[in-house]
């Protein structure tokens, strides 16, 4: 299935930071100076997203809609996104979904077993691929006819596909949506927090490593939650030491030179959900596809997930 085309009034070619036609400043805007649509969109009709009470009738049906966020890249929000999700639909009587919003690297297939799946559709919109019958995942992944290609969209194409993400795909009945985002505070942040803003969001779980690089982009991370009000739950430390699979050993890999998350929470007020330490082996159950949990119940790593997921925060919600 080729990737479709947004719904959004916005051409293919506009530039980089287009403020869209829904926009007071649409064709006025720097961004818009030499466009070859300035005209059009100046002309277009102002107003709220007609899309909006269409994804809030869709999300009406979620329970509980929650952001894995990070600033920095390769801090493992993907893998955690995935256990996470594991670890959830363990619990027969929950439904879970996973929504991949990383549009220009999309790893969620691989990291769960679904490389080589497509999309299907019937009269009730897009469905997800199904891990099990109570997991479902939504990804452009699906999409793309060779795994390597590259997505080169620019912002307003993203958003259109997330908004279709939103409100074309039949997620059922969910207890959980797990949002998967990629780094930064950009074009996809700022889409998901505005598309969902009536539907409410739950809030955000924020991944870190311990190291200061990591916790500088994560500082930002969570200011921008704070701007456009979407509230944290908590933040979670990732390769938080290693931890041999054979003596259960722990060494320090990332030294948290300037206190790690822990110190971040203290001085943020913001929760700690955990820290989990580096296993080699959740690396290769994440190219496997498959739980980490249910292939390492024993590791340290697994224990320290079962202790997020037994939080007070998923009580919170």
């Amino acid at each position: 299935m080729s990737p479709p085309h947004s719904d959004e009034n916005v051409p293919e070619n506009a530039p980089e930071h287009c403020p869209g036609t829904e926009s007071d400043q649409a064709g006025k805007a720097s961004a818009c100076a030499g466009c070859p649509n300035q005209n059009v969109c100046a002309t277009a009709p102002k107003g709220p997203d007609p899309a909006i009470p269409l994804i809030t009738a869709r999300m009406s049906s979620v329970k509980h809609k929650i952001l894995i966020l990070s600033g920095k890249g390769g801090v493992g929000k993907s893998s955690f996104t995935s256990q996470l999700a594991f670890a959830l639909a363990h619990d027969e009587e929950s439904e879970v979904g996973v929504m991949d919003v990383d549009i220009c690297g999309p790893s969620i297939p691989t990291i769960m077993g679904l490389e080589g799946e497509q999309i299907h559709q019937s009269n009730s919109g897009w469905q997800p691929v199904f891990v099990q019958e109570n997991l479902g995942v939504m990804s452009i992944g699906f999409m793309l006819p060779n795994k390597d290609d590259a997505v080169i969209w620019r912002g307003p194409k993203k958003n259109g596909l997330i908004k279709q993400f939103l409100k074309d795909v039949d997620w059922g009945n969910l207890d959980y949506l797990l949002v998967d985002t990629p780094p930064g505070t950009s074009d996809e942040h700022l889409s998901v927090a505005s598309y969902l803003k009536e539907s409410g969001i739950d809030g955000a779980i924020v991944i870190t490593t311990p190291q200061e690089v990591a916790l500088q982009d994560v500082r930002k991370e969570i200011d921008f939650c704070r701007k456009v009000n979407i509230p944290i739950l908590g933040i979670v430390e990732n390769m938080s030491g290693f931890v041999c699979p054979n003596c259960h050993g722990e060494s320090v890999i990332f030294p948290p030179t300037s206190g790690g998350a822990e110190k971040l929470a203290k001085e943020l007020n913001i929760e700690l959900l955990g820290k989990i330490p580096l296993d080699p082996r959740i690396a290769k159950s994440c190219d496997m596809g498959v739980s980490f949990m249910d292939e390492h119940p024993d590791s340290p790593a697994s224990s320290a997930y079962e202790a997020i997921i037994d939080s007070k925060f998923f009580f919170y919600i």
